[in-house]
């Protein structure tokens, strides 16, 4: 029978809502045995919803393959449960408001000191240092703080990213170094510590954009279903109404898509598409003209096209 990496493994994850859960989760999927600790009236996260018989998505998303235990961090008992548990773990996660840990006795550096071997990760709003590291932070927030919403969706009026995506990114950033850590303890016998935040991870995501602004013609607009820098990208309506998005990457596509699904290779010859840079700067002519194609064709009639000329599509 096989078995999964990291059984035997043990975390103890002190954790809420959804970055720190997204992690151990991915752990506990991997054969870790996750405890999960929460306060006494349960992780927040349980109150979200309740579409799933009863229970909330994103807790039941989350926490499965764990194991809970209730504890009130405040008294001398519920610390004493907390400090059987960590001199077993190989791992502790940890994602409560600032300071908080720290001020329970459980802050990275006095565990790091009384269990050599123990990996901590901690997952904090915007680090801990700094002008906003004593300020909570929430998903939404980092979003618009980190100019995530800034370049998402179309004109108009901003709007929330649709997922949990600082929450997510800073939770794989956790996984990440909680593994490169466990390598690492492999190597030399020592456990270390892991810092993440969700600023720095949503930060990470604007790099692109960030790049732009900085360097090149200014930031991207936001554009809706197309791409900011690469045409044609995005949504094209078939001759029945129903939409079909496609990407072309790379002239090897561009042609192929030209001669099989536009059925007209002259516009592969065309200056205004040689490349794509130019296919950017006259996009509103060249989407008209791809559309025009489309709108003629019905969607089972644009996929077998799109299949043919081997163009990335979906619907």
């Amino acid at each position: 029978m096989s078995t999964k990496p990291l059984e035997g493994l043990i975390v103890v994850a002190l954790e809420q809502a959804v970055a720190a859960p997204y992690c151990s989760s991915k752990l506990a999927d991997a054969g870790a045995r996750v405890i999960k600790i929460e306060r006494p009236e349960g992780d927040f996260a349980r109150g979200y919803d309740s579409a799933v018989f009863g229970e909330s998505s994103y807790f039941v998303w989350i926490n499965r393959g764990k194991e809970s235990v209730a504890l009130d961090l405040r008294s001398d008992g519920g610390k004493a449960v907390l400090r059987d548990l960590l001199a077993a773990a190989d791992v502790f996660i940890q994602n409560l408001a600032p300071g908080a840990a720290n001020r329970l006795g459980f802050g990275a550096q006095t565990l790091r000191e009384k269990y050599p071997r123990l990996i901590t990760c901690d997952i904090s709003g915007y680090g801990d240092s700094g002008p906003l590291h004593q300020l909570k932070a929430y998903d939404l927030l980092v979003q618009a703080e980190s100019g995530l919403i800034s370049v998402s969706g179309a004109p108009g009026p901003w709007g929330r990213i649709g997922v949990s995506i600082c929450d997510i990114t800073a939770g794989m950033n956790a996984l990440i170094g909680v593994q490169q850590a466990l390598l690492q303890r492999e190597r030399t016998g020592c456990g270390s510590s892991v810092k993440v935040s969700l600023f720095d991870s949503a930060a990470e995501l604007m790099a692109v954009p960030y790049l732009q602004a900085r360097y090149g013609a200014g930031a991207p607009e936001r554009v809706g279903l197309k791409h900011p820098s690469i045409a044609p990208y995005g949504a094209f309506t078939c001759s029945e109404g129903r939409e079909l998005v496609l990407s072309i990457q790379n002239e090897r596509e561009w042609a192929s898509f030209c001669r099989v699904v536009l059925e007209d290779e002259s516009i592969a010859a065309d200056p205004r598409f040689a490349g794509n840079r130019a296919r950017m700067q006259n996009r509103t002519v060249l989407d008209d003209a791809v559309q025009a194609v489309f709108g003629r064709l019905t969607y089972a009639e644009a996929v077998d096209r799109l299949t043919e000329a081997q163009t990335a599509y979906g619907a």
